[in-house]
C-alpha cells in the first residue's frame, strides 16, 4: 500500500459522509452543509471550500433528480409553488424586497439573484437548485 492511500485512508472516515447521499436525513444534512457553504463559500472560486461546494451541489442534484423529481419549472414558478403552499402573499417575503419586487419576479419581469435564490432556500429548507 502506498503513502498516498494510507493518507487517504486515515481521513476517507472523516469526509466519506460528505459525498454519499443515500436517505432524507442524509440528504437533508447535505441541503444544510450546502447552505452553510454558500453563506460562506459564495461565488469566490478561489476560496478553499469552493470545490466541496460544486461537489456537493452536484450530489445533492442527482439525489433530488431521482428521488424528488419535479416537473421542470422556472425560478418564480417554484416561487409561486412555495407561496401557494405556505399559503403566503407577495407582501410576505420581505426578506426578497418589497411587495412590487415579488410581483415582479413571479411575473417574470424581474429575475430571481443569487440573494433571493440564497434567501428562498434557506426559508423553505430546500436546495438553491430548486430555484435556478
Amino acid at each position: 500500500m502506498s503513502v498516498i492511500t494510507k493518507d487517504i485512508q486515515s481521513h476517507w472516515r472523516v469526509i466519506s459522509p460528505l459525498f454519499s447521499i443515500h436517505s432524507e436525513e442524509e440528504y437533508d444534512l447535505a441541503v444544510k452543509r450546502l447552505n452553510s457553504l454558500i453563506d460562506e463559500v459564495g461565488t469566490n472560486e478561489q476560496h478553499p471550500l469552493y470545490e466541496l461546494l460544486d461537489t456537493l451541489g452536484t450530489l445533492i442534484h442527482t439525489y433530488e433528480e431521482k428521488h424528488h423529481s419535479l416537473p421542470e419549472c422556472n425560478g418564480p414558478e417554484m416561487l409561486h409553488f412555495f407561496m401557494d403552499e405556505h399559503r403566503l402573499t407577495s407582501s410576505d417575503l420581505p426578506e426578497i424586497g418589497s411587495q412590487e419586487v415579488v410581483s415582479e419576479i413571479l411575473n417574470s419581469k424581474c429575475e430571481l439573484n443569487l440573494s433571493h435564490i440564497r434567501t428562498l432556500a434557506k426559508r423553505f429548507h430546500v436546495s438553491p437548485a430548486v430555484f435556478v
